[in-house]
């Protein structure tokens, strides 16, 4: 009850019904908020995984140019487990989202 005594802007112990616009108001600046967070975190999710996938045959290149023969052929056989795991994690994360969107809406 705490909490809704700071929307009681004018003291009469009820929230009257400006006051209950004003909840809703911060009600739905807060959903923007978290909805402008979430596809910010999706972006950087995207981003990381492809920067990654992208990535990865250089680091095999690398270990190879650099001598590390055991690295490359390590790196190289991780690759069948790297590029699905990688992908189902986005895709998850992606899915639970639009379950959760689905399920609010």
């Amino acid at each position: 009850m705490s909490d809704l005594k700071k929307y009681d802007t004018n003291g009469n112990g009820k929230l009257d019904p400006d006051e209950l616009a004003l909840i809703e108001l911060e009600d739905k600046r807060r959903r923007m908020e978290d909805a402008d967070a979430q596809r910010d975190q999706q972006r950087k999710m995207v981003w990381f995984v492809l920067f990654g996938m992208l990535g990865y045959p250089f680091f095999v290149i690398g270990a190879a140019v650099l001598g590390l023969t055991q690295a490359s052929d390590i790196l190289g056989s991780m690759a069948t487990i790297y590029f699905p795991a990688t992908s189902l994690i986005l895709a998850s994360f992606f899915g639970a989202s639009a379950y959760q969107a689905k399920k609010e809406g």
